[in-house]
This record gives structure tokens, C-alpha cells and sequence, in this order.
């Protein structure tokens, strides 16, 4: 063990050991997310990592302690996985975890030995800014989309969903980070405790204000919907006709949109005609427009899709959304000619998806034009898509989605926290429906609107959609706060290179 002047100096002298400890550092933050839901765990779930990494003997032990905790904490954020991708689920969170690497070279960097005030100062911002960093880097769609950004863990914190509705996600992440920082400072370097308290006042100040001060959307009326959610259905037809069950049980409720989720249509229905008027017909039973989700072949187009597509008592109204983004191995496989052999360990997709190539809003008829914004499951994990569709005039945000494949898991929930976030980052409500569940619905400012449908059971329900206009901050001027985590990053670079330089100058003298 080292002994230094700093408590928590000393680390494991077994790199087998340090290894491990990272590894379970780095999973801990995943209990902060649905199912767990320990969100207020999140504010500390970092410190062990942070501390861990500070003790590293060289730069070369703190990448890998930085890169151990990155593949815990991917391993961890979608163990639901391992059923569909076995052992590649392992080389997946080792190769994401690489990103996590140089965040350890900055923790070493700005944390370890005795660090005086004001680098411990430094810290709170670029510590916060360089974890950003990874999120952003990861929540490219082809390294598998932005699912379990630390921020999302606040969905249910009403003063984080208003910070939300300023930064987006990534203020969440940033301001998060900043207390785990503060927090590690205040334990390992007693020294430095008045930046690290001076830190932790302004993230509560931050929320705070926020809560009380921070603009909210105007009410706009209210609009009834209807969710279907069929259940764990053995086959495509027994799936829709049970659809139609739930959907015929919703006729005189006064539901004016009703919603199916993903993949309820297996056929196109310009392929089938049959079928667009077998919907039509339960269109005019409901009293409400359907917008159902097709997974199937397109007319003239090769390829599969998965398309949200709005059916009238008329048939189609001609209003398709196609999917574009799509899941890595779920729906396709990334260099299919080198990577083609996962689907001989696991559930991957044996035929690769068609992507859409833009966003659609479909005004619904029989709710008075409303304009509604769909996305395709995993998108809504994605901010800049409901971000543009809130700024394009949706009035109403909707994602289709199935996660029937990891139905005992974490997954449902996970996924249905989601819009929540979403729905508070755009001032625009948000409606989730499955198949199996989890379906909910949320309000303008992320706020629950009435009861969940779980995994449990099928069933449809009705909700009464608070609406609203205005234009939320983050939809107004983006992503500032991931440009700010930039401009801090690349300070702190030039500052670190001009000591470079001066100091084997001194060297050469």
C-alpha cells in the first residue's frame, strides 16, 4: 500500500485486485436507473471510481482503471442483453469501454497526489466535462445509441427535469458528475474542502433555481388518447387481432388517437389491402385515428422497414414514418461480412433493416389536425430527434416500441423512463406504448399522466394528454451545454500544452 500526506491515497497493489475493484466501481451507477430506480444514488455513485483511479501509480494504471470501469458500467447498464448476444455482449463493453480510458487519464491528471484548491476547482468542471465527452462519443447510433446517459437516471426529479428542459440530458450528466466530483474531493482531500463545498452548493443552487425560476410551457387543452398493449401474444395474428380487441374496448370513451406499438403490423399495408381496410373498418368502430407500426416489405421498395404508419376511417392517411435509426445487431449488423457470426451466438438480426431518411409529422384527423411526431423505439433514447421534431411544431411526441425479447428484465423500465426526459427536454408531452410493456404516458414537464401498463398484463388504457406551447430553452439554443464541456476541454489542452513547453524549455536551458 502507498502512504502519502492525502487520505485515501493508498490502492490496491494487486493489479487482479484493482482490476476487479474497477470493474465493480464502474457497474455501481447502474442501480440508479430503472429497475432499481435508486436515482438519488447517481449523486455518489461515481466516488469509489474517482477515488480508485486518483491512486493509480501511472498514467498507463489509470487508463486502465478508467477503461475497467467503462466495461463494468456498460456490462451492467445492458446486462439485459446476454440473452440475445451471449459472449459478444462481453466484447461489446470491453470495446466501449475504451472510452472511458482517457476520462481516467484526466481524473489522474487533476486528482491524484495533493492536489491544491485550485485544481481541485478544475476538477468540478472538467472531470464533468470529460465523462460528457464519453456520453456524447457513445451516443453514436452505430456504437449503440445514448442508453444509460447518467443523466437519464433523474426522470423521475421533478427540479432535474426542469434543468432538462433548459440542457437536455447532457446538463443532468454534467451537473451529476460535478457532485460525485465534489464529493471524492471532499473525501480523499480534506485540503481542498472549500472548492468541493463551494461546488456542491452550486449544483443545489443550480436545481433550485431552476425549480423556481426556470421558464414552463403554456397550457394548450388537453387531447385523449388510447394505448393497446396486447401482451405476450404467441404470432403475428394472434397480436393483431388482439389489437383489435383492445381497440374495439376503447369505442365511446372519446379516445381520438389511438396508439399500437412496434412491429403490431406485420404486412404492409399497400401490399395487403386486405389489411388497410380490416383497420380502416376498426378506425370508424373506435371513433379515432390508428397509428399502428408495420414491420414488413414496402410496395416498389426492397428491403424490410419498420414504419409508423396513420390509418383513418378512410384507410391510410398516406402518413408514414420510417425508422432511422436502428438497433446495432437487433436490427442489423454492423460490417455484417466480419461480424456476420454473431448471429450463431445469439438473437441477432439474421436480415438487416431498411432506415427511413427523414422525420415526419402526421396531423390526425379525428383530433383536429393534431400534430403528432412519431419515433421508433430506441429513438426516443435519442434528444436531438424529439428535439427537432418539438421544433418542426409537434404537439404530440410518440414512441412505438417492443422490448418483448428482454420482457423479465430491466429493459421495459428503462426504456419507458425515457420519454419522461424527452417530454420535459421539448415542453411537449410524450406517449410510450409496447407491445408487452412498459407503455406510459408524460406530461409537458415530464410529469406522470395517469397509471403505467407493466409487463405483468395486455390491456388498453385512456389518458387525457395535458398540451402545451412555447419553446422550451433546450429546444431553442441545443446542445450548449455538451459546447461548453468542448470549450472547457480545449482550455484546459492549450493550458496544459503551454506548461509542456515551458517546462522543457527550462529543461533545455
Amino acid at each position: 500500500m502507498r502512504v502519502s500526506t492525502g487520505r485515501w491515497e493508498a490502492g490496491p497493489t494487486s493489479p487482479w485486485v484493482r482490476g476487479a475493484a474497477a470493474v465493480a466501481a464502474g457497474a455501481l451507477p447502474a442501480l440508479a436507473f430503472p429497475a432499481p430506480a435508486l436515482w438519488w444514488l447517481a449523486h455518489a455513485a461515481l466516488v469509489p471510481w474517482i477515488l480508485l483511479v486518483r491512486t493509480a501509480r501511472t498514467a498507463r494504471r489509470a487508463a486502465l482503471d478508467g477503461w475497467l470501469g467503462g466495461a463494468g458500467f456498460m456490462l451492467a447498464v445492458h446486462h439485459w442483453l446476454l440473452p440475445s448476444l451471449h459472449v459478444f455482449i462481453l466484447v461489446l463493453a470491453a470495446l466501449l469501454g475504451l472510452l472511458w480510458a482517457p476520462w481516467g487519464l484526466l481524473v489522474r491528471a487533476l486528482l491524484g497526489g495533493a492536489p491544491g484548491a485550485g485544481r481541485c476547482a478544475a476538477s468540478l468542471v472538467l472531470v464533468p466535462s470529460g465523462w460528457l465527452m464519453v456520453e456524447l462519443v457513445r451516443s453514436w447510433e452505430y456504437l449503440g445509441g445514448p442508453w444509460g446517459l447518467l443523466g437519464a437516471s433523474q426522470w423521475q426529479v421533478p427540479p432535474a427535469l426542469r434543468l432538462a428542459s433548459i440542457g437536455g440530458v447532457w446538463l443532468l450528466s454534467l451537473l451529476v458528475v460535478a457532485a460525485n466530483t465534489a464529493l471524492a474531493v471532499l473525501v480523499a482531500l480534506p485540503r481542498a474542502r472549500v472548492p468541493a463545498v463551494v461546488g456542491l452548493l452550486v449544483c443545489a443552487l443550480g436545481g433550485t433555481a431552476a425549480w423556481l425560476w426556470a421558464p414552463v410551457p403554456r397550457a394548450a387543452g388537453t387531447v385523449r388518447i388510447g394505448v393497446v398493449q396486447p401482451g405476450e401474444v404467441a404470432g403475428p395474428e394472434a397480436r393483431i387481432a388482439r389489437g383489435e380487441a383492445l381497440t374495439r374496448s376503447l369505442a365511446g370513451r372519446g379516445a381520438r388517437l389511438v396508439l399500437w406499438g412496434e412491429s403490431s403490423v406485420n404486412r404492409d399495408l399497400a401490399r395487403d389491402p386486405a389489411m388497410a381496410v380490416r383497420l380502416a373498418a376498426l378506425s370508424r368502430e373506435a371513433g379515432a385515428d390508428l397509428l399502428v407500426n408495420v414491420d414488413g416489405r414496402h410496395a416498389g421498395q426492397p428491403g424490410i422497414y419498420k414504419s409508423s404508419v396513420l390509418v383513418g376511417p378512410h384507410g391510410a392517411t398516406g402518413h408514414r414514418y420510417d425508422k432511422m435509426r436502428l438497433v446495432p445487431f437487433g436490427e442489423y449488423i454492423p460490417l455484417r461480412s466480419v461480424l456476420g457470426w454473431a448471429t450463431h451466438v445469439g438473437k441477432a438480426a439474421d436480415q438487416n433493416r431498411m432506415r427511413g431518411t427523414r422525420q415526419v409529422l402526421m396531423p390526425v384527423g379525428s383530433a383536429g389536425g393534431l400534430r403528432v411526431g412519431p419515433l421508433v423505439c430506441f429513438e426516443s433514447a435519442f434528444p436531438d430527434m424529439s428535439r427537432r421534431l418539438a421544433g418542426d411544431g409537434a404537439q404530440l411526441l410518440v414512441a412505438q416500441s417492443s422490448t418483448s425479447t428482454f420482457q423479465d428484465s430491466w429493459a421495459p423500465a428503462q426504456h419507458a423512463s425515457l420519454a419522461a426526459l424527452r417530454a420535459a427536454e421539448t415542453w411537449r408531452p410524450m406517449a410510450h406504448a409496447t407491445l408487452t410493456g412498459v407503455s406510459a404516458v408524460y406530461g409537458p414537464r415530464g410529469e406522470p399522466v395517469g397509471g403505467r401498463l407493466g409487463t405483468e398484463r395486455g390491456g388498453a388504457a385512456v389518458y387525457d394528454v395535458p398540451l402545451a406551447t412555447g419553446t422550451s430553452p433546450y429546444v431553442r439554443f441545443g446542445d450548449w451545454a455538451v459546447y461548453g464541456a468542448v470549450l472547457a476541454l480545449g482550455g484546459y489542452a492549450v493550458v496544459a500544452a503551454a506548461r509542456t513547453i515551458r517546462s522543457r524549455r527550462a529543461r533545455n536551458r
